[in-house]
């Protein structure tokens, strides 16, 4: 099960038992869920989905990546590739609804128009960021994960899973209690956002950085454990004053076998490093909206960062490079929203 197409004959096959499944309820689990979420194991980790009936004759079923960002590309690629199959709608990401219908149980609580208000938190250090914070009439500190997790199912549902993606960059959820600014109802969510995300694309329309004549830092300390950490940081971009057209960070992390002394790589490790690095510049490149922040070198792993304008390139060229390089080089990457590039505030010359 190592394409779509793969994967796409094989639902086809059980298409009808499948929508009887989800249709009359019967053994779902056995009969659908278990044999469905193997086969998406197979063809890649990260994809969830849910399932339902739009009316009498269809039934739908939603991939989501459960609001992980670098999986959000393989699950739109895999609805693309979908058929047309009797009785089933195929849909990519949760979408958005009418706030009255993006009503949620959660753990005995309910998550609604009624029950949820917001406010906006302003910093004018980071006058682009959108800080939500959203207020629970019956929020309570010792279930706050119920309370964080019920909220952001219910903003999946209000806003599409795309949307909350792209539009707020944290999200807090407190009782009434703790209220410091007047609350918004939760209705007017979707407009607030719109009128931010409309400022932001305005504001920082069609800008490029070109890294030709930037300036580069080398940078050496020591760890607590007293190996030495040694980082390359294009300085100029860490100055840059319009970060926040980039506001996706790629960050690669990748494992060695250090020197046991000094956790640093010896010359064909380091050769190798090199070309992995390569081959991720060739890919993603400054005209294009992708900008390499630089990378750190400590204890056995060496950290590659970018900052990016759009996150599903990214996400396609880092898990191609996992197998071009299976069994050669020991990596993990993420990608994550960060509008002000916080996380390279240590790597900033002071």
């Amino acid at each position: 099960m190592n394409t779509y197409d793969n994967f796409w004959n094989w639902f086809e096959e059980n298409s009808p038992d499948f929508f009887n499944a989800v249709k009359t309820g019967n053994r779902i689990e056995k009969s659908f869920f278990q044999k469905l979420t193997a086969k998406l194991g197979e063809l890649k980790d990260g994809i969830f989905y849910l399932a339902g009936m739009v009316d009498e004759n269809i039934a739908e079923l939603i991939f989501t990546p459960d609001g992980v960002v670098k999986n959000v590309v393989f699950v739109e690629e895999l609805v693309r590739a979908a058929p047309s199959v009797a009785g089933w709608k195929f849909t990519a990401l949760k979408q958005e609804s009418e706030v009255q219908d993006a009503t949620i149980q959660m753990k005995g609580h309910t998550f609604d128009k009624d029950i949820l208000s917001f406010y906006s938190n302003d910093h004018p250090e980071y006058p682009d960021a959108i800080d939500i914070t959203i207020i629970h009439k019956d929020y309570k500190e010792e279930n706050k994960e119920i309370f964080s997790g019920g909220a952001c199912i219910f903003l999946d549902n209000y806003l599409g899973e795309l949307n909350f993606i792209n539009t707020i960059d944290n999200l807090n959820v407190i009782g009434p209690e703790h209220v410091q600014k007047e609350p918004v109802p939760a209705a007017k969510l979707k407009d607030f956002l719109t009128w931010r995300e409309k400022e932001f694309l305005e504001k920082y329309e069609g800008i490029r950085h070109n890294t030709k004549n930037d300036r580069y830092a080398s940078l050496e300390g020591i760890l607590q454990n007293g190996k030495p950490i040694i980082a390359i940081v294009n300085t100029t971009l860490l100055e840059w004053d319009r970060k926040a057209s980039h506001p996706w960070i790629l960050k690669a992390g990748i494992k060695f076998e250090g020197h046991y002394k000094t956790g640093m790589p010896d010359d064909d490790t380091y050769d190798l490093l090199n070309a992995f690095e390569e081959d991720i510049s060739e890919e993603l490149k400054d005209q294009d909206g992708y900008l390499n922040i630089g990378r750190q070198t400590s204890d056995s792993i060496r950290e590659i960062y970018y900052a990016c304008k759009d996150f599903r390139k990214p996400s396609k060229v880092l898990y191609q490079l996992m197998s071009d390089y299976k069994g050669r080089v020991d990596f993990m990457y993420d990608i994550y929203k960060d509008k002000y590039w916080q996380s390279f505030e240590h790597l900033r010359l002071q």
